[in-house]
């Protein structure tokens, strides 16, 4: 029900979209989300929006150089990353929640993102 795409390997400095291509339930109520899994750490959350609405959240570590967004045409949930770090580097996943549920109970496949300098 979530397939993430849009990884691939970059320099530092680069940018780089991601989208999550959600179907087979309508996400009107949910919150979408992105997080990352870098080699050897936990996943961490990355930045979440609710379909349903324009407010964002962002990880400290990303604020300001990435942006979610939701595309209701293509039905995606899209993350723009700038100004990309080594520390970027990870397995990118999109998740889905409900807006009433804190936990995340629908995941998308992996995209990986290598940042290179």
């Amino acid at each position: 029900q979530l397939q993430a795409f849009g990884g691939g390997l970059v320099q530092t400095g680069s940018s780089l979209r991601l989208s999550c291509a959600a179907s087979g339930r309508t996400f009107g109520t949910y919150a979408l989300g992105w997080f990352r899994q870098a080699p050897g750490k936990e996943r961490e959350f990355v930045a979440s929006i609710l379909w349903s609405a324009s407010s964002a959240v962002y990880a400290d570590s990303v604020k300001g150089r990435f942006t979610i967004s939701r595309d209701y045409a293509k039905n995606t949930v899209d993350l723009q990353m700038y100004s990309l770090k080594l520390e970027d580097t990870a397995i990118y996943y999109c998740a889905a929640r409900h807006r009433a549920i804190s936990d995340w109970s629908i995941w998308g496949q992996g995209t990986q993102v290598t940042v290179s300098s």
